[in-house]
């Protein structure tokens, strides 16, 4: 499975750099292309340089030393010597919302975050399954996955946004690179920055499965996480939890929770995480 998702990711992100490719041809001209790349590339390169003080930030958490939650810190130290990586840093977000998450451009710069609220309703074993998953996602690079795939979509929502001020300004219209035209041009405004969206959830929930996998194998027992990923799910359906998450949480960081504690009306094709049901069942059908 896990070879499966490597695959997956892969091609979803040969996917998306395609779809630049091909959006760039629609519209005409190499040059908008790379600019609009050069320009998402830097923006999302400076978010992966600083994304453990930026996630920490925003998310209001607070880093701990070993002698306010031994506990913790020797869980961590514990589940990364079987990661194989340096232990990361631990932090705390003061919420009754029971979540967690890791950051870090590499194992060297690793971040894990627990809120108070975790920590009050997993046992020992559930919560090591749970930083077991969060130290797989250092691991894995996967902050660095992320901030390819989206360099790769702001670029198609850079371009599609600068033709849709040249179609207001009348450029492009007669565009002879352009095999379709103006209705390639529109197809570019339009469909490619719904579907580089689409792509991107998709890599994000790829990653989810990985580190659930890795994650189980770090910790030596795929239950504990599983047991962990019912109990917040149930929570998570609480509308008194409801109303705790979006006080304490921001949409901008919502998906880098091992629960994405936001509910709305989405289908499955934008969710960042995979339905937690097909999460668990993976889980328990694992032999390590």
């Amino acid at each position: 499975m896990t070879s499966q998702n490597t695959l997956k990711t892969v091609v979803l992100l040969g996917a998306l750099t395609g779809l630049l490719v091909v959006i760039g041809g629609m519209i005409g001209g190499r040059g908008g292309m790379m600019i609009a790349f050069v320009m998402a590339t830097m923006m999302n390169l400076g978010s992966w340089w600083f994304s453990d003080s930026l996630a920490l930030r925003m998310s209001g958490a607070r880093e701990v030393d070993e002698d306010e939650l031994p506990s913790v810190h020797r869980m961590v130290e514990e589940l990364s010597v079987n990661a194989g990586i340096p232990k990361p840093r631990v932090a705390v977000i003061d919420s009754p919302m029971p979540n967690a998450f890791a950051t870090g451009r590499s194992p060297q710069k690793g971040v894990v975050a627990v809120t108070t609220g975790i920590m009050s309703i997993l046992n020992r074993d559930e919560l090591a399954g749970v930083i077991a998953h969060e130290l797989a996602h250092i691991k894995n690079r996967d902050t660095l996955i992320s901030s390819i795939a989206a360099t790769i979509a702001g670029a198609i929502a850079t371009i599609a946004n600068i033709a849709q001020w040249g179609l207001l300004f009348g450029f492009g219209n007669d565009n002879d690179d352009n095999p379709l035209g103006i209705v390639g041009v529109l197809l570019a405004i339009f469909v490619a920055p719904i579907a580089a969206v689409i792509i991107q959830m998709a890599i994000s929930r790829s990653r989810e499965f990985e580190a659930d996998a890795e994650g189980a194998r770090i910790a030596r027992n795929p239950n504990s996480l599983a047991n962990a990923l019912m109990k917040l799910e149930g929570w998570s359906h609480d509308p008194h939890a409801q109303q705790v998450a979006h006080q304490d949480m921001q949409s901008a960081t919502a998906h880098q929770y091992i629960i994405n504690p936001l509910r709305g009306g989405l289908t499955n094709l934008f969710r960042t995480h995979p339905p937690t049901e097909e999460r668990v069942e993976r889980l328990q059908n694992m032999t390590l």
